[in-house]
Formats: structure tokens, sequence, C-alpha cells
């Protein structure tokens, strides 16, 4: 059941203002709804833990000429 949406900022979004997002994952080279998996794949779907790739500083590098 969808239901209103309340935004961190206080904003309420009705009900019938909302549409529903349809989000593809990649399977075996080629893009396929989540929505059309069986049990099995959205279990596995559920259990997978985002990865969060953090910017890597490049380090200083001493003397200032490519000699």
């Amino acid at each position: 059941m969808i239901s209103d949406l309340l935004l961190p900022d206080g904003t309420v979004i009705p009900e019938e203002k909302r549409q529903p997002c349809e989000v593809y994952s990649r399977v075996v080279g080629y893009l396929r709804p989540v929505r059309q998996w069986n049990k099995g794949q959205k279990a596995i779907w559920n259990d997978r833990t985002p990865y969060i790739a953090h910017a890597i500083e490049s380090p200083e590098v001493e003397g200032g000429s490519d000699a």
C-alpha cells in the first residue's frame, strides 16, 4: 500500500500525486526490470550490500620536475 510521502523539509506529497519508479538491474549483459524477477532473484537483490566508492587522494609528488 502506497501512502503519502513526508519529505525531510516537512513537505507532504499525497498518494495520488506519486507514481511508481521502475528499477532495472543488469543481468548477464542486459537490463531487466526488477519487478519481473521471481522470488529467489528478489531475495538475492534484497540481500545485496551497496558499494560506495570514495574518492582517492593522489599522493603529492616531491621535486616538481619530470627530469
